[in-house]
């Protein structure tokens, strides 16, 4: 059995929702909600784990050795190694409408139509239209979305032509809900906390530091982190270091922290193994293994996670610390940093606080699947 197996089998259309917990036990709503991502997300990990690793491994290589930024085969590896969080969104939009009970593959397009580089050519009455605006909660809203058309399509259509009409309808429709909803609305708060953002990190306060962080991961699912990617290469230009990357890395730190207060908690022993193969990752500054593997199908710990990333943050905030090189995070940003020390201190202090967190906020444990990985 496969770390998928870990959360129930997605249901495809038609058939019946089925958990892995015993039928005698109803489930609350939001424990269903934590299920159907974890049969949504966990099947990605090993994905996001291997492409992780070459990334972490280019991102120390690209700041030790510039030059290599030029070479053909530097630049392959680095399309090898970001393809997994490239495609993130199709293959969330591909699990979100199985789960939901619609077309898988109708999810996977809306996945990939919100990710299209295209959209960047493209304005609608003066708004600019952003590849990636939303993120994986815009492809789950949107997938959704168009499995609950779908099946009110399916019983409204005459089956002749259910074939021809529905997955038409059901992709125009939830396409213009991504792009003239998701879009404006995603790009109103996008803009609106990367305007706060300048303002707020060059205070040095600690309660900026700790919104900042605390945040961040939220933002990374919502797709408004690359509204503030430009913003550290202009600081870097303007000040020669980014005070905002050191603050936002924190938040993969309480990540790492709170996943290893679930290793030594949890019993179900192939979370515990993905868990391992998941750290260094994390610890590498490669976030999206742990969130979408281990803390955000256990709910809690997610929450646990933004709060020791956030402690972190206040440190990071309140001691002015800067990098001057971006693109790289976690350990690996020490190198960059203006107050090595300083950095690492407040990396262990976002480990900490996010254990603590965790520890103390717990979680409900999934149900033991298998030994194999």
């Amino acid at each position: 059995m496969k770390l998928r197996d870990l959360a129930r089998k997605p249901a495809g259309p038609g058939e019946a929702l089925t958990d892995t917990l015993p039928d005698t036990a109803p489930l609350p709503p939001f424990r269903r909600f934590l299920l159907k991502l974890s049969a949504i997300f966990l099947p990605l990990v090993p994905a996001l784990i291997a492409c992780g690793l070459i990334t972490s491994a280019l991102n120390i290589a690209r700041y030790n050795y510039p030059v290599l930024e030029g070479n053909n085969f530097f630049q392959l590896l680095a399309v090898v190694g970001n393809t997994a969080f490239w495609g993130i969104n199709i293959f969330a939009g591909f699990n979100s409408a199985k789960e939901f009970g619609g077309t898988p593959v109708i999810g996977g397009i809306l996945g990939a139509l919100i990710s299209h580089p295209n959209l960047a050519a493209i304005t609608l009455n003066g708004y600019p239209l952003t590849p990636g605006r939303g993120g994986v909660v815009a492809v789950l809203l949107v997938a959704a979305l168009g499995a609950m058309v779908e099946k009110q399509l399916r019983k409204l259509i005459p089956s002749s032509l259910n074939l021809l009409l529905t997955p038409l309808l059901t992709y125009i429709l939830a396409a213009a809900f991504a792009i003239f909803f998701m879009q404006p609305f995603m790009g109103l708060i996008a803009f609106t906390i990367a305007d706060k953002a300048v303002g707020a990190i060059h205070e040095g306060s600690l309660l900026s530091g700790f919104l900042l962080s605390g945040t961040f991961l939220p933002m990374v699912m919502l797709g408004i982190h690359q509204t503030l990617a430009p913003i550290h290469s202009e600081l870097i230009s303007r000040y020669g270091v980014t005070l905002l990357l050191p603050i936002l890395a924190m938040a993969g730190a309480g990540q790492v922290g709170a996943s290893l207060a679930v290793y030594f908690r949890t019993k179900n022993r192939t979370l515990k193994k993905a868990i391992l193969s998941a750290l260094p990752v994390g610890m590498l500054g490669i976030g999206e293994p742990l969130i979408y593997g281990v803390t955000l199908p256990l709910g809690r710990p997610f929450l646990a996670a933004c709060l020791g990333g956030a402690v972190g943050g206040a440190w990071q905030s309140h001691y002015l610390v800067g990098a001057a090189a971006s693109g790289i995070s976690g350990l690996p940003l020490a190198l960059a940093s203006n107050r090595i020390k300083v950095y690492l201190i407040g990396l262990l202090i976002a480990y900490l606080a996010g254990f603590i967190a965790t520890w103390l906020i717990g979680f409900d444990d999934l149900p033991e699947a298998s030994e194999e990985y």
